[in-house]
């Protein structure tokens, strides 16, 4: 007589698809074009910031209190355009690195499904993203030479966990970000639309990537583990340290050497950083991704 139990593996796909199905039904109901959502037309108004003041590189500094406000705001619209630039190198490295995972799997499934819906969602958000940095006044910020190479292997090699992992450290990151920005009335009305679609859509693609890095960590072992700990823990380390441009301050007015030093030194800055990481990091401990060597790279980038 034939069983009537499900395999565990059969289970397990059938909730991921449940998962895929669900995101894809919110993303049918609650996604935006950028192109007529967000305020293209109108001209920049100097008198606001490109992001929350107190997430300025500079905030809390003896060099901060010297500033104007007028440079102070010009500072922040440069950084803002700076983590837009970082962000729409890794949503290459993301795009390419979703479509070779689901390369030839089942079309019908709604992962796949999924999967394109959220490469679609980085095609917009890089193309809104640049848009912004353009309007924001900034050139076109790109990260260190030997940062872009090591993305150039990464995208190329990363899989399973490893990619997942780092996508979501770099979606999180920024998603604190701009959940602050979107809701200060300091911030370009522009940005803050920006900013807006940018959180809701990202929801549903950490939610993806948590799902994806919790599946392909079920079946790795203690050596896997700890080697894709150390790549994830790499990679975070040079997006984080890689969205804001050191050409940021010469490119706002400032003494660039001067503002280099105290950036280097804020502690209100590494202070908040570690502070709108902590869900992550209690992320990725639960899947048990907080290796020894991998917080060697995580407390270089102040994220823990």
């Amino acid at each position: 007589m034939a069983s009537s139990t499900v395999r565990p593996e059969d289970q397990d796909r059938l909730a991921e698809q449940d998962v895929a199905g669900r995101l894809l039904e919110s993303a049918a109901k609650l996604s935006y074009d950028p192109a007529t959502e967000v305020d293209w037309d109108t001209p920049l108004d100097t008198e606001h910031h490109g992001a929350s003041p107190e997430w300025s590189t500079l905030y809390g500094t003896a060099y901060w209190r010297e500033l104007s406000e007028a440079q102070r705001k010009a500072l922040t619209r440069q950084e803002a355009a700076s983590v837009a630039s970082t962000g729409i190198w890794f949503e290459m490295i993301l795009q390419q690195m979703v479509l070779r995972d689901m390369y030839a799997k089942d079309p019908t499934d709604p992962r796949f499904q999924w999967a394109l819906t959220e490469v679609a969602d980085e095609c917009r958000h890089s193309i809104m993203f640049a848009r912004g940095a353009a309007k924001l006044g900034a050139p076109a910020y790109r990260p260190h030479r030997m940062v872009v190479e090591l993305g150039r292997a990464f995208k190329t090699l990363a899989f399973g966990e490893a990619a997942y992992a780092a996508i979501l450290v770099a979606e999180e990151v920024l998603d604190v970000m701009q959940r602050d920005w979107m809701r200060d009335e300091r911030v370009a009305p522009f940005v803050r639309t920006i900013n807006n679609i940018h959180v809701v859509e990202e929801s549903r693609h950490m939610k993806f990537a948590r799902d994806e890095t919790r599946k392909h960590l079920r079946g790795a072992g203690p050596v896997r583990r700890r080697i894709n700990a150390l790549v994830v823990a790499i990679a975070s380390y040079y997006i984080v340290t890689s969205m804001v441009n050191r050409d940021v301050y010469a490119n706002a007015g400032l003494d660039a050497e001067r503002a280099r030093t105290e950036a280097r030194a804020n502690e209100h800055h590494k202070s908040l950083m570690r502070s709108s990481c902590s869900g992550l990091m209690e992320f990725l401990a639960s899947a048990r991704l907080l290796t020894r060597p991998a917080l060697f790279f995580y407390k270089r980038a102040h994220l823990i």
